[in-house]
């Protein structure tokens, strides 16, 4: 024992020390890239057809069905991330969800605009299944069935605008109130901690009455996220970067009530994560994790049905160019009643 802690001993003890906290980061740097920037709280691509065109004064309800699938988690370059042990690092990630939005627009006018509020809730499922541990006790694989949040905003605001052919549509802000109902051993922990605002704009224009082009403009402001769910067998507080995105659609009718378009969206993690509160020796690894920004772009098929006052839409979405979070493959099903 005293020769090991001799000069040349606590040389080889310092190398052994190194070689190991060496190791480990690779190892943690390689489980970094499960992390997904950003707070990523509104599903994309919700929206589609017409979302600028609000319904008519009164209560109109939708419900959102989505079915979500990936096999590849892409880094920061846009690679396949990998782990540790050499495999790929996503096996598959699958999601399910249905949410439920109540509109009320009213005959009050604010600005030419017709006055309302709008409400949303529903409950998300994921699963995902890593090829190797990815967690501090070795877990491989992760569940999850909660509501994260529901959403309301005070201030709806409506245009029906050039006879018809050009529709707006604005929230002030889209307020996600969180349930605090975050699994703090859970990676793809469904539940949430931390708030996030979000103006919205959306329009809709229709030169004609076959052609409609449409997309809805959303900005994401987060609040500081407690015991941030990650990798590593450390805790970390975060406060989500900002987050542009928009949901966009083309559509043509084909017959009566009945359209077919190219739908999609785009996602941008604008600003960079900020982690503190980080145990000593990991600060490396959350601060490269900062300016990691997810990305995302989708595009797919859409079909449009109209029946009195029921509307139906089926589409499909496949991301491209995606960055730092699961390349996904999504289905939608929305049915709107208008009472």
């Amino acid at each position: 024992m005293t020769a090991f802690f001799s000069r040349s001993g606590r040389s080889c003890f310092r190398a052994a020390v190194f070689g190991v906290m060496l190791v480990l980061g690779v190892f943690f740097f390689s489980l970094s890239m499960v992390y997904a920037g950003g707070g990523q709280a509104y599903p994309n691509g919700a929206e589609a057809f017409m979302p600028g065109a609000a319904p008519p004064p009164g209560l109109t309800m939708i419900n959102y069905f989505f079915w979500g699938h990936a096999e590849d988690f892409k880094d920061d370059n846009g690679d396949t991330a990998k782990h540790p042990n050499g495999k790929d690092l996503l096996n598959r990630v699958d999601a399910m969800g249905d949410l439920v939005r109540l509109i009320w627009i009213s005959n009050y006018k604010f600005l030419g605009a017709n006055y309302g509020q709008h409400f949303f809730a529903g409950l998300l499922y994921t699963g995902s299944n890593f090829k190797g541990p990815v967690s501090p006790d070795g877990s491989e694989s992760f569940y999850d069935f909660n509501s994260p949040y529901f959403i309301y905003s005070p201030i709806l605001l409506t245009w029906h605008l050039m006879q018809g052919r050009l529709h707006i549509a604005t929230s002030l802000c889209d307020i996600y109130f969180p349930f605090d109902n975050e699994d703090e051993n859970n990676i793809t922990s469904v539940g949430r901690n931390f708030w996030t605002f979000e103006p919205v704009l959306a329009v809709t224009w229709m030169p004609t009455k076959a052609w409609e082009f449409s997309t809805k403009f959303m900005y994401d402001f987060n609040t500081r996220q407690n015991d941030y769910v990650s990798p590593f067998p450390v805790t970390a507080d975060r406060t989500p970067g900002q987050e542009f995105h928009m949901d966009f659609n083309v559509s043509y009718m084909v017959i009566d009530n009945l359209r077919i378009g190219i739908n999609g969206y785009y996602y941008q993690q604008v600003t960079d994560d900020d982690f503190g509160g980080v145990s000593d020796g990991f600060e490396p690894f959350f601060k490269e994790m900062e300016g990691w920004h997810s990305r995302a772009l989708a595009l797919g098929p859409g079909l449009f049905y109209q029946h009195k006052n029921m509307m139906f839409t089926l589409r499909y979405q496949h991301e491209f160019a995606v960055r730092n979070k699961p390349e996904m493959q999504n289905m939608w099903f929305k049915f709107i009643y208008v009472f």
